[in-house]
C-alpha cells in the first residue's frame, strides 16, 4: 500500500506577481508524494484564496484522508473525499504518476491521450502602471504570445503601451473579474483595437450575464466561472471558451473529462495554471492537444524551479521528463 507524505513548499517569484485581486512574491504550494515499494508518484497543487482555500486547510484535508489513501485509494475514489479542489488535484496527479511508474508506461499513454509535443506557452505580464507594463512588454517582445494581467482603471492605456512595445507578439488578456457590465463594451473594443485575441473572465463570476447580450470581436474565455462539467450549462451563450486548470477541476482525471465535454459543446479550450513549479505544469501539459491556447508559464515566473524540470526554450515548452512526472 502507498505511503503518503504531504509537504508545504514556498518558491520565490522573480520579482512580484500582481493581478486585479492583489500581489504575491512566492508560490505557496502543497506537494503530495505516494511511495509504494520502489515507485514514487508526486502531485502539486496551489490552494487558492479565491476559492476559499488555504495551505493549512488543504494539508489538513489530506491528512484526515490519510487512512483511506494509504489503504489504496484509486482515482475513481477521490471524488468521494470531502476536499478542496486543490487537494484533489495533488492526490489525483500523484496517483497518475505512481500508476505510470508502476506500469512502466507514460501517463499520456495510460490516459489515452496523444503523445506530447513541444508547444508555445503564453508569457504573463503582471499588472502594473501603463508605463511599467509597456517596459515589460518591450523586454518580452521576442516572445510570440503575451498574457496581460489587467482589471483596473487605465487598462485601455496599458493596452496601447504594450502593443506599441511588442508589435509582433500575439496578445491575450486576463482581467481576473476586474471589469464591470458598464465598461465591458468599451474594454472589449479597446482589446480588439490592439489585436487582442482572447479575454479571460472580464466580469465577476456570478455577475456575467451581460456577456449574453454583447457583440464582440474578441474571444471571451471563462476562468473563475468555469470549474467542472457541471458549470458548462451556465456558460452557454456567455462564453466562447473555457480555461481548464487542474486546481479548479480537482486533477487531471476530471480535467480530461471536462475537455471532452467542452469540445462537445463547441467551446474553445485554454489550458492554464496557478503560479507553481514544473511539477504542477507536467500533468496539465497533457491537455495541450485539446487547447487553442496554452498558458503554463508558472516556472518561467519563478526564481528557481525543481530539478529535474520542464525545459523551456524561450516560450517553447517541451514535454516533461518522466523523471519529473508521468
Amino acid at each position: 500500500m502507498p505511503q503518503l507524505t504531504i509537504t508545504e513548499e514556498r518558491w520565490p517569484i522573480a520579482g512580484s506577481f500582481t493581478i486585479s485581486r492583489g500581489a504575491k512574491t512566492e508560490a505557496h504550494v502543497v506537494t503530495v508524494t505516494l511511495a509504494e515499494g520502489r515507485h514514487t508518484g508526486r502531485g502539486e497543487c496551489v490552494p487558492y484564496p479565491r476559492y476559499a482555500e488555504t495551505v493549512p486547510q488543504v494539508m489538513a484535508v489530506l491528512e484526515n484522508a490519510r487512512g483511506r489513501i494509504e489503504a489504496g485509494i484509486t482515482r475513481a475514489d477521490i471524488a468521494s473525499l470531502i476536499a478542496p479542489h486543490a487537494a484533489r488535484n495533488a492526490l489525483d496527479c500523484a496517483l497518475w504518476d505512481l500508476e505510470a511508474k508502476k506500469a512502466g508506461q507514460p501517463a499520456w499513454q495510460l490516459a489515452g491521450l496523444p503523445e506530447p509535443k513541444p508547444v508555445i506557452t503564453a508569457y504573463t505580464l503582471s499588472l502594473d502602471t501603463p508605463e511599467a507594463m509597456g517596459e515589460a512588454a518591450a523586454k518580452a517582445s521576442h516572445r510570440p504570445l503575451l498574457k496581460l494581467k489587467l482589471g483596473r482603471e487605465g487598462d485601455a492605456m496599458r493596452l496601447q503601451f504594450i502593443r506599441r512595445n511588442a508589435p509582433s507578439s500575439r496578445l491575450i488578456v486576463d482581467a481576473n473579474e476586474g471589469w464591470t457590465p458598464e465598461n465591458l463594451a468599451s474594454m472589449l473594443a479597446a482589446c480588439a483595437d490592439q489585436g487582442v485575441e482572447l479575454v479571460e473572465q472580464p466580469l465577476p463570476a456570478g455577475n456575467d450575464e451581460a456577456l449574453r447580450h454583447i457583440a464582440r470581436a474578441v474571444t471571451v474565455c471563462a476562468d473563475e466561472s468555469a470549474h467542472g462539467i457541471g458549470s458548462l450549462d451556465d456558460l452557454a451563450g456567455k462564453y466562447d471558451a473555457i480555461n481548464i486548470k487542474l486546481d479548479k477541476t480537482g486533477g487531471l482525471t476530471p480535467a480530461i473529462a471536462l475537455a471532452h465535454a467542452a469540445r462537445d459543446r463547441g467551446l474553445g479550450i485554454m489550458v492554464g495554471c496557478m503560479l507553481a513549479t514544473s511539477l504542477a505544469m507536467a500533468p496539465a501539459f497533457l491537455l495541450a492537444p485539446f487547447a487553442e491556447v496554452v498558458d503554463l508559464d508558472g516556472p518561467l515566473l519563478l526564481k528557481t524551479d525543481r530539478t529535474p524540470a520542464i525545459r523551456f526554450d524561450g516560450s517553447t515548452m517541451h514535454p516533461p521528463p518522466v523523471t519529473l512526472w508521468g
